[in-house]
């Protein structure tokens, strides 16, 4: 599908709100970035659009109209593709670019930014129970899945953290709403989105329970060597986590 043709190019607004900033809203949907309303406020659904532009793109993520950014916004003309040729509806993970494309008869309605997992070995204590350790390491696994079960008000506790309208699709792993989607893989295992993003995806009800979901790509390497379980549970430290996700070694919440 093409993308209109632009009378005057983009400017680079950096993450200014105004006038320049509307016009570059508009052009994120045309290119088929999703983001909340073409109001000139460069909120975070913009810099997140921003973001999976420069994602899907190869562009330096930083959530921000750069120069570079700017001319690719300008230059633009098609939309972008899915692997999936599929019919009906299915959610494509994209690790390597670390963007969630929703695809309809194989083509894409909306590109989001994500974060899947970070690929680090971790050891966090539970926070819904201070007496368990979990343990694990960071993966989103490749795969074709389907969402299987759902959770639709608002923040619910999990074993590591709060997610946000979780709609499950591996055991433990969801697409979910998060407070921190970066420009790198930096969940337990999830597939983070924003809170808004997740909130756009149950009032549409475009991805129902029994939507398939096809994640692909490389895992990072774990950096870090796999800890051992501690052999006492008597600290009442609980560490603040950084993500919302269920651990690979323990069952959703």
């Amino acid at each position: 599908m093409a993308v209109p043709l632009l009378d005057r190019a983009i400017a680079a607004v950096g993450s200014r709100d105004g006038d320049e900033t509307a016009r570059v809203q508009q052009r994120l949907l045309e290119a088929g970035f999703w983001l909340v309303a073409v109001d000139g406020d460069y909120g975070h659904t913009t810099k997140q659009a921003v973001m999976a532009f420069q994602k899907y793109y190869g562009l330096k993520a930083t959530g921000k109209v750069d120069d570079n950014t700017a001319l690719a916004l300008t230059q633009v003309s098609t939309w972008p593709q899915a692997r999936s040729t599929d019919q009906g509806t299915i959610v494509e993970v994209d690790k390597d670019r670390q963007v969630l494309m929703i695809v309809v008869n194989g083509r894409v309605l909306w590109v989001l930014n994500t974060s899947t997992g970070s690929g680090q070995w971790f050891l966090e204590q539970n926070q819904k129970d201070l007496t368990k350790w979990e343990l694990g390491r960071s993966i989103t696994d490749s795969g074709r899945f389907k969402i299987n079960r759902e959770r639709s008000n608002g923040w619910w506790a999990g074993d590591l953290g709060e997610i946000y309208r979780p709609k499950y699709f591996n055991g433990g792993i969801a697409i979910h709403g998060s407070r921190s989607i970066p420009n790198y893989p930096a969940s337990h295992g999830c597939v983070r989105v924003s809170t808004a993003a997740m909130d756009m995806i149950w009032e549409t009800g475009i991805l129902p329970k029994g939507t398939p979901v096809w994640v692909y790509g490389n895992d990072l390497e774990a950096e870090n060597e796999k800890p051992e379980m501690p052999t006492t549970t008597t600290s009442t430290s609980v560490p603040t986590p950084e993500s919302t996700n269920v651990s690979t070694t323990v069952a959703a919440p």
